[in-house]
């Protein structure tokens, strides 16, 4: 079986140190065994993908030397695919439509003495998940929602659930995230549903991708047994910190890939050196 491993970005801002490690991981992790490499851009959220943003990765890609396999996949171009799924769930009772607010949300947790809490933070209270059919058909016809999983009833019709990172097998523990959104009132689909349609359409072997993403494999694996779809092996490979120990990301400021690039530095240079562990001046790895 030949290994396909991928990288897929959101074109939210421009790429950084992090992605590029992470990159390169996933590129020679295929490459090494005569396997594919694939570029997806993950841009269903309409608020803040930009086609600029695309541009650039596929910039800073070139300018790495890390070239991908086939056609580029934008999950934009696959919205009723993702519908076909949540359908789906919904046919078999596993989806439920939401109605409230974040303000909402926030205000029944803040309200119980002891909400929940997961690896995103405080728990949906589950308060849609009570509705009855009439009043969820009503709702529906008249007023904007989202669709969450019923996570209780899908692990009961699943039972106990395993995946591999690298040689560890792991147990799924997907009620940790309680009912994760499968489609937002403003997009049609969700980071977790299109990622688990997508790499089982792209036939992704390996899954190659930054210890922030460890746990929300545990949804992923749920999501894969609903909709009948193989389980890749998972690699997540440990984060790049900044100077101030913050993890690089985005929203943090981390400096860009398009910035090394303007300021001088040698791609093969530095991608020689990621492969063998060396980061530049001010960067290492989470926990080092």
């Amino acid at each position: 079986m030949q290994i396909v491993s991928r990288f897929a970005p959101s074109p939210t801002g421009r790429l950084h140190l992090g992605h590029a490690y992470s990159a390169l991981l996933a590129h020679d992790h295929a490459r090494e065994r005569s396997g594919a490499f694939l570029l997806r851009i993950e841009d269903i959220d309409p608020g803040r993908a930009r086609a600029v943003f695309v541009d650039g990765i596929i910039e800073d890609l070139i300018w790495l030397g890390l070239e991908w396999d086939g056609e580029i996949l934008f999950q934009s171009e696959r919205l009723p695919i993702y519908a076909e799924a949540l359908d789906r769930l919904k046919d078999r009772g596993l989806a439920y439509p939401c109605f409230c607010t974040r303000s909402e949300i926030a205000a029944e947790v803040a309200a119980s003495a002891s909400a929940p809490h997961g690896p995103d933070g405080p728990l949906y209270p589950g308060t849609c998940r009570r509705l009855d059919a009439g009043e969820r058909a009503r709702r529906i016809a008249a007023e904007p929602h989202a669709w969450r999983l019923d996570t209780a009833r899908a692990i009961a019709a699943t039972g106990p659930l395993y995946w591999h990172d690298g040689d560890t097998e792991v147990l799924a523990e997907p009620q940790a995230f309680g009912d994760v959104v499968l489609a937002r009132k403003d997009a049609p689909t969700s980071y977790h549903l299109a990622v688990t349609v997508d790499d089982a359409a792209q036939g992704v072997t390996d899954v190659v991708r930054g210890r922030d993403l460890y746990a929300a494999t545990d949804v992923h694996r749920l999501l894969q047994a609903l909709l009948d779809l193989q389980t890749p092996l998972y690699h997540h490979h440990a984060l790049l910190t900044g100077s101030d120990g913050r993890r690089l990301a985005k929203r943090n400021g981390a400096p860009t890939l398009a910035s090394l690039r303007e300021s001088g530095t040698d791609p093969a240079a530095l991608i020689a050196d990621l492969r063998m562990g060396q980061l530049p001046g001010g960067y290492s790895t989470a926990g080092a």
